[in-house]
């Protein structure tokens, strides 16, 4: 754990020049440019400064004190931040990528879109010498607001890391990613965990009471002896089915026979409506052609979907998050209030469809979250994104000529500056 007030004081107080010229040897080192050397900043005190954008790959942040400074974009892959104090500190969007914050003190910081792919943050101390007791271990500073505030989360990529016996009481999780996470005996109690990606996490053990989950996947978890005392668990997405399963009606041959209708002009096949269908099972229906299907409200989630033509398709309030919909042709589909988050959208043909005439009939995702969503280079000319949630999606590259984006939320989103 990082340092407490006492032992804060001992520590090395380093300068922004200072700072900066060791980040700048650092840089120096990954450019192969002569002169450089790896940033040490192990046992040094940060405290407020400044490293935004800084590239800090691999340096060694070993019990520094880095709590209130600016971290906006750095770069800390594969770095040592074991037992950091990095309370209230600003590293939104930062990369961490298998970075070590094995007992790092994280109370109030602001990881907002932050990717912590296989990072670990499990339980951690740091200890010192101590001519009485031997060794002693060093507590982390009590900053009051911090505790309560908890940690912000909020949108970051957690897939795969170690949050093992993590204490994250009140944290911030809405739309975090989690896929298999270890989140064993983990205290997530009154945790905001709204939309996050649990699926294949491992939260035996895991301590959720009053957590808030609405919306939360939790597709192939582990929850042996989870505590979800008063957590709201409202639209939660579970292995169980979620409306008509297929149990309940053959959807593999629903879907075919639909197919066979559009590729021959009806001549053959049958129309079929998924509406509140749980399609899941099917596992893939790459390069199908369904145009004009009816699956409002339907479950695609995690579905195979890529090349599948669904021209005019109604698709309201369908969940496709995390779907494979590269190269999909969704030209005048109708995706009101759809859920898109974390779908592959790459290449997607979402611009408008001609009906007859030069009648034109635009793809609608008004009210759709699109959140983490990658749409680079996907066409979406007139496409209407009203009061659509597009919080860190990627539209590079994509066309987006006249598209409708009124009340959208735009938060850290890419490749949109163009966009009328």
């Amino acid at each position: 754990m990082s340092l407490s007030a006492a032992q804060k004081h001992d520590l090395p107080k380093l300068t922004q020049a200072e700072a900066d010229q060791i980040c700048a040897k650092h840089d120096r080192l990954w450019t192969s440019k002569p002169g450089g050397a790896r940033a040490v900043f192990a046992w040094k005190n940060l405290q407020g400064l400044n490293l935004r954008g800084r590239n800090l790959c691999d340096a060694d942040f070993t019990g520094a004190i880095l709590a209130d400074c600016l971290m906006q974009h750095t770069r800390l892959d594969h770095a040592n931040l074991f037992g950091v104090d990095l309370q209230h500190a600003n590293l939104t969007e930062a990369s961490m990528r298998r970075a070590d914050l094995r007992g790092a003190c994280l109370r109030g910081a602001n990881l907002t879109g932050v990717d912590l792919f296989e990072a670990d943050l499990r339980e951690g101390a740091i200890a010192t010498a101590d001519r009485e007791r031997g060794l002693r271990v060093l507590e982390p500073i009590n900053r009051g607001a911090g505790d309560i505030q908890g940690t912000i989360l909020a949108g970051a990529n957690l897939e795969r890391s170690k949050l093992s016996g993590v204490m994250a009481v009140r944290a911030d999780f809405t739309d975090a990613v989690l896929k298999d996470a270890k989140l064993i005996r983990a205290n997530l109690k009154q945790a905001n965990m709204k939309g996050a990606m649990l699926a294949g996490a491992d939260l035996s053990g895991a301590d959720l009471a009053g957590a808030d989950l609405r919306d939360a996947v939790l597709v192939g978890c582990k929850t042996l002896s989870w505590n979800i005392t008063d957590a709201n668990m409202a639209g939660v997405l579970t292995d169980e089915p979620s409306g008509k399963a297929v149990d309940d009606l053959p959807y593999k041959t629903m879907i075919r026979d639909h197919a066979r209708w559009c590729e021959t002009g009806g001549v053959e096949g049958k129309p079929s409506s998924f509406d509140n269908a749980d399609l899941r099972a099917l596992e893939t229906i790459r390069g199908f052609n369904l145009t004009a299907l009816s699956a409002k409200g339907a479950v695609f989630y995690g579905l195979d979907m890529e090349g599948v033509q669904l021209q005019g398709a109604h698709l309201e309030g369908a969940d496709l998050r995390g779907c494979n919909l590269r190269r999909a042709d969704l030209r005048g589909a109708r995706l009101v209030n759809a859920k898109l988050s974390g779908a592959d959208l790459r290449d997607a043909a979402m611009g408008p469809l001609l009906i007859g005439g030069e009648r034109l009939l635009a793809c609608n995702l008004t009210g759709a979250t699109l959140k983490n969503a990658d749409l680079a280079r996907a066409d979406v000319r007139q496409a209407i994104f009203t009061d659509a949630d597009l919080s860190r999606a990627n539209f590079t590259g994509a066309m987006t000529k006249q598209a409708n984006l009124t009340g959208a939320v735009r938060q850290n989103v890419r490749g949109l500056a163009d966009a009328i």
